[in-house]
């Protein structure tokens, strides 16, 4: 006869009840390996929605442009992409800038110079901190705010700079410092800005604004020796309409500027948060794949217990197939008890993954994110951890002889 599915389960409950602290012995593998890997999953998640949200947040008419060819997304791609830090030689120019600001319907363009170096006050404290050279357009495009001062004026006399509150109060030991004088990479230079604290240093422009320099894009070439390293363009189109085609012109014009060379990456949308957010991807999937072996070892936990129930209830087995009970219902009632390990410690690790998510969430500046992807994630690495390491004790169990099982006695 044919054992209703219903009945599986039932057995497959009573089962797993009659040995409660074996079995949730067994799930805490399987429970650690799922909590690890939502809690990965739903934090890198969150670290990049800040960047998409940013992007989103400035309208939907920005473009960047940064140097070299677009770049893939797997982990050997990303690694050899250096965020925040000066390109060996980038590809984009003063007439590159030039270009793009004489496009049609172009409403700002800001580029982006990041400079490394140590910057100190004149009898203060020093700190080695990003050096960003750009232009006053990047207040506007970016959205940056000033909480006290100015932002950058090429007009005013003498080197000035914004810096960012973290920077001020570790210089200077206050955010108010506007008129000291601080020296970037062994140069004066006068503060009339500090930024508005962010208190997140992932955004699109790849630099922490609160222990940044800001300083003109001339000074930048100076301090640079008169290089112009170009890390990236940012250009803001008069509006959402007119951004599709202001990128077409872009490509057409630097193309022409580097004789047909696509040297160049123009980005827009989600595409901004690369490589952001493709970076936390890569550095998520190397640590899923770390926390993969607790999976592993709650999978052969989950084979031993099962080896030890076929072997605990052969008899009963001999007395299924006695019955009329097939191969296929044995195999299928085994399969279903090690399933049932398995989801319930998978359920029990999304819960607890979150929680700690969330416990960690309280020292970073982003929240983790709920999505069907890694609930889905959580459930199909259940149901496959509990279909191999539960496959071979269940065929063994169908294998068995029912004359020989019979005999055996409890």
């Amino acid at each position: 006869m044919k054992i209703l599915f219903a009945n599986h389960i039932h057995i497959a409950r009573q089962s797993i009840a009659s040995s409660r602290m074996r079995s949730t012995l067994t799930m805490l593998g399987i429970t650690i390996g799922v909590a690890s890997i939502t809690t990965i999953l739903a934090l890198s998640a969150g670290a990049s929605k800040i960047v998409v949200d940013q992007v989103d947040s400035l309208g939907g008419n920005i473009a960047v442009i940064r140097p070299g060819a677009n770049s893939d997304n797997t982990l050997d791609g990303i690694a050899k992409i250096p965020i925040g830090q000066q390109y060996a030689a980038s590809s984009l120019s003063d007439v590159d800038i030039a270009s793009i600001e004489r496009i049609e319907h172009v409403k700002a363009v800001a580029p982006l110079m990041i400079l490394g170096g140590s910057v100190s006050g004149v009898t203060e404290g020093s700190a080695h901190t990003p050096i960003l050279a750009t232009t006053p357009n990047l207040e506007q495009i970016s959205d940056i705010e000033v909480s006290d001062g100015q932002f950058l004026d090429p007009e005013l006399n003498g080197a000035t700079a914004v810096i960012g509150p973290q920077l001020s109060i570790d210089i200077f030991g206050t955010d108010q410092s506007i008129g000291k004088t601080i020296k970037v990479k062994g140069q004066p230079f006068t503060i009339i800005g500090i930024l508005k604290r962010t208190n997140n240093p992932i955004n699109y422009n790849t630099v922490d604004f609160d222990n940044a320099v800001l300083i003109n894009l001339a000074n930048g070439r100076e301090l640079n020796q008169g290089a112009s390293q170009i890390q990236q363009i940012n250009v803001q189109s008069e509006s959402v309409e007119y951004l599709g085609g202001v990128i077409t012109e872009i490509n057409k014009t630097l193309l022409k500027n580097h004789f047909n060379q696509a040297d160049f990456t123009v980005l827009s949308g989600d595409e901004i948060a690369q490589p952001t957010s493709g970076l936390f991807t890569a550095l998520a999937g190397v640590s899923v794949a770390i926390a993969a072996i607790s999976l592993v070892v709650g999978g052969v936990g989950i084979m031993n217990i099962m080896l030890v129930s076929v072997a605990e209830r052969t008899r009963e087995i001999g007395i299924r197939k006695a019955l009329g009970a097939t191969n296929s219902d044995i195999i299928s009632q085994f399969l279903i008890e090690s399933l049932a390990l398995s989801i319930g410690g998978g359920i029990t690790g999304y819960i607890f993954g979150y929680i700690l998510a969330f416990a960690i969430s309280t020292f970073l500046t982003f929240d983790p994110v709920f999505n069907w992807e890694i609930a889905g994630t959580a459930l199909i690495v259940s149901l496959v951890i509990g279909t191999l390491f539960g496959l071979y004790p269940a065929i063994r169990a169908a294998k068995k002889d029912p004359i020989a099982a019979l005999r055996q006695y409890d």
